[in-house]
C-alpha cells in the first residue's frame, strides 16, 4: 500500500442508512437483519479496519484520524435508522478506544458528529427539523470539513479522544 511512506490523516467517513421502499425509518423491529450487518460493516467495520491498516503509516506520519459519526448516535432520530444510529454509537465508543491506544504512537483520534447536514443523504422531509436548530439552517459539506481540517492539523496536537457536534445547536434540544 504505501510502503515505509508516512500518513498524515485518515477521515473515516462511510456511512449508509437504508430505509423502507417508503423511505421510512427502519427500526429494531423492521430491519432486515441482513441489512443491519451491511450498516455495521461499511459505519463501524471498515473504520475499525482502516484505522488498524494504516497505524503504521500513521505512527510515521504522527498523523491524526477523525471518524464522522452523528448526532444520531446520541439520540433517536427521526429519519435515521436504528442500525445507522447503532452503527454511529459504536464508532463514537471506537474513537475514545482507538484514541486511547494510539496516544503510544504518538496517532491523535477524534470524532466529529454531524447533525442536519446538506448533502444526498438529506431528504426534502428534514426540512421540518429546521426550527429545532438553533441556528436555523441546515449545516454544508464546508461546515463538517473544516472541522474535519482542523482537528487534522497541528492546531489540534493536544486534541484527542473527543467529539465535536457540528449541529447548528441542535443536540441541546
Amino acid at each position: 500500500m504505501l510502503g515505509n511512506q508516512a500518513l498524515h490523516a485518515l477521515v473515516n467517513n462511510a456511512g449508509m442508512s437504508p430505509k423502507t421502499p417508503f423511505k421510512e425509518r427502519l427500526g429494531c423491529l423492521n430491519g432486515d437483519l441482513d441489512a443491519w450487518r451491511e450498516v455495521l460493516e461499511i459505519n463501524f467495520f471498515a473504520a475499525l479496519r482502516l484505522a488498524r491498516g494504516f497505524a503504521t503509516a500513521l505512527h510515521r506520519g504522527r498523523g491524526a484520524v477523525v471518524n464522522i459519526t452523528s448526532i444520531a448516535g446520541h439520540r433517536v432520530h427521526p429519519f435515521a435508522g436504528s442500525a445507522y444510529a447503532i452503527s454511529k454509537a459504536a464508532l463514537s465508543a471506537l474513537t475514545r478506544e482507538l484514541a486511547n491506544e494510539f496516544a503510544s504512537l504518538g496517532v491523535r483520534v477524534n470524532a466529529v458528529a454531524p447533525g442536519e447536514i446538506e448533502t444526498e443523504m438529506v431528504q426534502p422531509e428534514y426540512e421540518v427539523l429546521i426550527p429545532r436548530i438553533p441556528l436555523d439552517r441546515m449545516g454544508s459539506p464546508a461546515d463538517v470539513a473544516g472541522t474535519v481540517y482542523f482537528l487534522c492539523s497541528e492546531d489540534a496536537a493536544y486534541i484527542t479522544g473527543t467529539e465535536v457536534w457540528i449541529t447548528g445547536g441542535q443536540h441541546i434540544y
